[in-house]
């Protein structure tokens, strides 16, 4: 994937979770990849619209909930 699992308990942990179960930490850790890869793909469209190859910042921007 993209995150690591450590990234993923990471942010968890700064977020105030004092402790993480496998369970939770499996959700999270699908779901952050899952979104990550939503917002790349879309960056990438914006962009491809655009008729630029390179993402800029714009673009993050406009493809991120």
């Amino acid at each position: 994937m993209y995150i690591s699992k450590s990234t993923a308990k990471r942010i968890l942990k700064e977020a105030g979770a004092s402790r993480v179960s496998d369970e939770a930490l499996d959700s999270f850790y699908t779901a952050i990849n899952k979104m990550a890869y939503s917002i790349a793909a879309k960056s990438v469209s914006f962009a491809k619209h655009a008729k630029r190859k390179t993402v800029e910042p714009s673009d993050v921007r406009l493809a991120s909930p």
